[in-house]
């Protein structure tokens, strides 16, 4: 690793090593010029800051897939391989890496088309300049459109907020605004082309939209870096709005620090999605149970040829053949219509962004018909606001019975807003055991506490405090003091959904308080 910037930003050696080799591609590609991909990387050695402070506020208002990540990097890669007789190897090879928590595919992949190729020809001073104008941009606000000048370009994007309607387009959103027109507008800052990364699996999107839900151990086997990254994020991606809450590795080596932790015989293969070009993951890996494994990505005028379904049996790690090797059985029947719409766009010469937009209208659609019956459940077990009063604490949320939930569904289910048929029960029945229904019951429990906690504190700021306080004692008072000056303290910190006007009622209460008590506790509680 020939230079980090900034100077004073600390990596640890186990993560120098994985982003040293996680740069440059594993097995051998004869192929000359500049390729880009990008990887994922487990972080080392416990928290460290961010350069914009706490992660709180960001991540309150970011959709849940574009959060910015506390435990993992990610890489974005611009390599550069040319003939050069100079060099020992007869080769120029070099990696220009740029890391961040925040997945953000194609903003960091358009920065580095600009900067690279500069940096490759002029080093060091290049990279300088260009570090220090990025210093001066404003931190990334959901909802805010960004101008963000480089290098004598100004890159305009828009940071998409948990708000926005799902499946809107952030071009239209963008336009929506009147800002000066910039030279470069990016319609998205990490929406990939959904159409051009699943051209060879176009007839099985079914299936790998189930096992992504379902968090099922996935190898995908491309020829280079930059298809096996392009993969891993398109399946990953599937579920919006629903965040994929296993791991995933959109290029891995043989040389990372989890190889073993993967490779390992002794227990079931992890919920990973692993993406990798060595032929040698074929035999180390072939006791995980679904490998996908495509070849070049080439764009033509007809329907793409499509891989089969084969057993993993068959799977031989010589061979070249691309294809789907599971014995999976989907729960559901295949959306035939879908595969009609996308040959009649190739037909009538559609825009893969075109085609990209259907198919990702078409995931959206199946993954929300598959979980509003959960949020209606779900909002069904918060305890009514009549219940919440300010001199008792909130009642409790409701346990989640999955055999209530179910029952739900022949009323409520899917079925009311996805024309698919299949054994939706059997499907919610494993989705149950997977690490996505874990991290998405978490985090709505998460946002009903809090919800419960506002609502509280708001029964609390509205109440007669006043009468409430002629027949208490003073021990009774200062405990109400203290309790709700922890509650503002947390509605603050936790960024709570509370008005701000609450919270200064809130504020104004304490004094009313403190201001009727002896002058020495007056004292004590002006000073905690």
């Amino acid at each position: 690793m020939q230079l980090v910037y900034p100077y004073d930003f600390r990596l640890t050696e186990k993560e120098k090593t994985n982003i040293c080799y996680l740069s440059f591609p594993d097995s051998y590609s004869g192929g000359l010029g500049d390729t880009q991909f990008s990887f994922r990387l487990r972080q080392s050695g416990g928290q460290r800051n961010t350069r914009f402070g706490e992660d709180g506020e960001y991540n309150t208002e970011a959709p849940l897939t574009l959060q910015r990540e506390s435990a993992h990097y990610f890489g974005y890669v611009y390599f550069r391989q040319v003939k050069d007789s100079s060099m020992k190897r007869g080769y120029f090879q070099k990696s220009l890496v740029l890391v961040s928590r925040l997945p953000y595919v194609n903003l960091f992949q358009s920065l580095l088309q600009l900067i690279a190729p500069e940096y490759f020809d002029k080093l060091e001073p290049c990279l300088e300049a260009v570090c220090n104008e990025i210093d001066q941009w404003l931190p990334p606000v959901p909802g805010q459109t960004l101008n963000l000048p480089v290098m004598g370009i100004v890159i305009q994007v828009r940071i998409p907020s948990r708000v926005d309607k799902p499946g809107s387009s952030p071009l239209k959103q963008i336009n929506q605004e009147n800002l000066l027109p910039a030279p470069l507008v990016l319609p998205s800052v990490y929406e990939l082309d959904l159409f051009r990364c699943f051209q060879p699996v176009l007839i099985h999107i079914q299936m790998l939209w189930e096992l992504m839900l379902l968090g099922e151990p996935v190898v995908v086997m491309a020829p280079s870096p930059a298809i096996s990254s392009e993969m891993v994020l398109a399946l990953t991606s599937c579920l919006a709005p629903l965040k994929y809450c296993c791991d995933y590795r959109p290029y891995f080596t043989i040389h990372d620090s989890e190889f073993k932790e993967y490779t390992t015989r002794t227990q079931a293969p992890p919920n990973v999605v692993v993406g990798v070009t060595n032929p040698f993951f074929i035999k180390t890996l072939q006791h995980w149970p679904h490998l996908l494994r495509i070849g070049e990505l080439k764009m033509s005028g007809d329907f793409p040829k499509q891989v089969k379904v084969k057993k993993l049996t068959k799977l031989k790690p010589l061979d070249t053949k691309p294809g789907i090797y599971t014995s999976y059985k989907t729960f559901l029947h295949k959306d035939k219509t879908l595969i009609k719409r996308l040959l009649k766009g190739i037909q009538r010469k559609r825009p893969s962004e075109v085609q990209s937009a259907l198919l990702r209208r078409h995931l959206l659609e199946l993954t929300q018909s598959f979980i509003i019956p959960l949020e209606h459940y779900i909002a069904s077990l918060m305890p009514l606001q009549k219940a919440i009063t300010p001199w008792k604490n909130p009642p409790q949320i409701r346990p989640f019975r999955q055999e209530d939930f179910m029952k739900t569904l022949e009323h409520a289910g899917p079925q009311l807003t996805c024309v698919l048929r299949g054994d939706w029960l059997g499907l919610y029945r494993r989705f149950f055991r997977s690490p996505n229904f874990d991290g998405w019951y978490r985090q709505r429990h998460k946002e009903m506490t809090q919800k419960l906690e506002a609502l509280h504190l708001e029964a609390i700021c509205e109440a007669d405090i006043v009468a409430w306080m002629k027949d208490k004692s003073e021990v009774e008072i200062v405990d109400l003091v203290l309790k709700l000056r922890e509650k503002l303290v947390r509605a603050r910190c936790h960024h709570l959904p509370v008005k701000e006007e609450t919270l200064q009622r809130g504020g104004l209460y304490i004094e009313t308080i403190i201001g009727s008590l002896p002058e020495d506790l007056q004292a004590v509680l002006h000073h905690p």
